[in-house]
């Protein structure tokens, strides 16, 4: 295997889900390096049924807050990146579903690879009506998929909650035939 290789893959499991942020300013064009990551993820005949609103502003980030009870890490987050299933350019719901996912986490090794700490918010999703209620986007076509908040890492905090993350073994979750 080649060296760059195995820094990849170093790399990807390096990637930690990151809560604790400083306010330090990201620009729009590294953001727009994180979107053409998630750009690039796989979908079922190439149909990319993403659509994004890429947030901001304090008041809607407080918005979006009010709606789940992780509301600090969406305020403290200098970006809040909401993520939506367009249904029209959908065309399987198993395989539009896989592709969100996939989109997400695009932008969330996007994010990793610029040095900036990001989170992929589920719990959001028990109301996702709300959510595209905020966006002006009828539920009917667009349905949340969730919210990633992403900003400068707090060292020191990150440092502290950082330990020895537990995954499974490969041998508990894999047969071989």
């Amino acid at each position: 295997m080649e060296k760059n290789s195995e820094k990849y893959l170093e790399f990807i499991k390096s990637r930690r889900s990151v809560r604790n942020f400083i306010f330090e300013e990201i620009k729009r064009e590294t953001v727009e390096k994180i979107l053409e990551c998630g750009r690039w993820a796989p979908s079922g005949i190439n149909s990319q049924p993403w659509k994004v609103c890429v947030v901001k502003h304090p008041t809607v980030k407080k918005m979006i807050a009010d709606l789940t009870k992780y509301s600090g890490i969406i305020e403290s987050s200098y970006y809040c990146i909401v993520i939506f299933l367009d249904q029209e350019k959908g065309y399987d719901r198993v395989k539009d579903i896989q592709a969100m996912g996939a989109f997400m986490e695009n932008l969330l090794l996007g994010a990793h690879a610029m040095g900036l700490g990001a989170v992929w918010i589920g719990e959001i999703l028990s109301n996702k009506e709300d959510v595209s209620t905020i966006f002006k986007l009828s539920p009917n076509k667009f349905e949340l998929m969730g919210v990633i908040a992403l900003g400068a890492i707090d060292q020191k905090l990150h440092i502290k909650k950082a330990g020895k993350r537990k995954r499974r073994s490969i041998e508990e979750f894999t047969d071989w035939f």
